[in-house]
């Protein structure tokens, strides 16, 4: 399933990135709209082969070096246990921790944001005497889409 691009999240992170004097380079631009138009996880060597429609000479480090920017920025997130990556539902609107639902069937991939989970996982750390400067929490399971097909 393609997810719809969002010319308005284009323009957002055009916006973010004037504010913040950051480039957003039209090889950045093209790899966050391949990430965007995916409901599943994308590695950075099937973007590469999505990149090389537009830009036959598109190597490895030009995707990595895209990826490295765009996760710096916020804008996407890296899925750990696929080394894949997913757009950021809020495109670093605020900064947050992120709940991925993955499905192992289908491979979408949906991001939560629980405020009172977050609150949990440091409270509880807080208690061990650990800081938490950032964590992705994984859940791998089955969609509704594929548990009831």
């Amino acid at each position: 399933m393609v997810k719809i691009l969002d010319n308005k999240l284009i323009q957002q992170i055009e916006e973010i990135c004037t504010a913040r004097g950051v480039r957003l380079t039209s090889q950045r631009k093209r790899v966050f709209e391949l990430i965007c138009s995916s409901k599943k996880a994308s590695s950075a060597y099937e973007l590469l082969e999505e990149l090389k429609i537009s830009e036959p000479q598109a190597k490895p480090p030009t995707v990595y070096r895209a990826l490295d920017f765009l996760l710096e920025q916020g804008f996407i997130h890296r899925v750990e246990s696929t080394n894949s990556f997913i757009s950021c539902c809020s495109c670093n609107a605020h900064k947050h921790s992120s709940h991925l639902l993955i499905c192992d069937e289908c491979g979408n991939v949906t991001e939560l944001q629980n405020d009172k989970l977050v609150t949990l996982l440091e409270e509880n750390a807080e208690k061990h005497g650990f800081k938490i400067h950032n964590h992705v929490i994984e859940s791998h399971g089955v969609c509704q889409s594929c548990s009831s097909n």
